[in-house]
């Protein structure tokens, strides 16, 4: 019968997050009965062939029934985490910038959440995202600052600092619009001003991988299939 294990990898330098589920089955070659015997008992052999082969069909069946009710509840799950601001019972560390603190974390514009893909084989499913940036948020670690990260976030600065709310005479407005985008311009402008080379750490947000909560997920969904093939549809082929 089907047997689900997960295991989770990054290929390349920060390009890309993968975590997969594979379904093992074990092989009936070894049940295949002797050459030597084949010729003796023709007809009975013909049946054992037959049998296998309606197995097989069945088992396929049932993974690509475990596979799809996988994408399905994990998806909903991984995205769950953006939701909650944890990986499952992993809560997420807090902002410490006293320029930007508190406020909801790895949901800015929704770019990361949304590039949650999966993938499909015949005996696995892959979840992942290729953003560049995605696996020092899931790992955590520590990147340096450099030209181009200053030019970037210089160019952050003005842009939300031209969207502040002004009055007719040019003053920027009070509202609480204008407020915040004032808290996170000057966010911009302190990390534009941090020197070349400085280290910034990143502490480690998951939001996809291997927990004992996917683990518990994806076995009840296995066994949830194989008791409803043994139920229904093993019983229903036997009559």
């Amino acid at each position: 019968m089907p047997r689900a294990e997960s295991a989770t990898a990054r290929y390349g330098v920060g390009s890309c997050i993968l975590f997969m589920v594979y379904v093992n089955v074990p092989s009936t070659t070894s049940s295949m009965p002797p050459a030597t015997r084949r010729t003796k008992c023709h007809r009975r052999h013909r049946h054992f062939f037959s049998l296998t082969l309606t197995m097989n069909q069945d088992v396929q069946k049932i993974i690509r029934n475990i596979l799809s009710d996988i994408r399905v509840e994990m998806s909903d799950e991984f995205d769950r985490n953006f939701e909650r601001q944890a990986f499952f019972s992993e809560a997420w560390q807090r902002r410490k910038s006293p320029t930007r603190p508190g406020g909801s974390i790895l949901i800015d514009t929704g770019t990361l959440r949304q590039s949650i893909s999966s993938r499909t084989t015949e005996n696995s499913i892959t979840f992942f995202t290729t953003l560049p940036y995605a696996a020092i948020h899931n790992d955590g670690g520590e990147i340096k600052v450099t030209k181009k990260m200053k030019r970037f976030f210089w160019a952050k600065y003005y842009e939300t600092s031209d969207a502040f709310g002004r009055k007719k005479n040019g003053e920027r407005r009070n509202d609480k619009r204008t407020v915040q985008l004032s808290t996170e311009a000057e966010f911009w402008k302190y990390m534009a001003l941090m020197k070349e080379g400085k280290s910034i750490k990143i502490p480690r947000r998951r939001f996809l991988g291997v927990s004992t909560e996917v683990e518990k997920a994806v076995r009840d969904i296995v066994e949830e299939n194989i008791t409803e093939y043994f139920n229904v549809e093993f019983e229903i082929k036997r009559k």
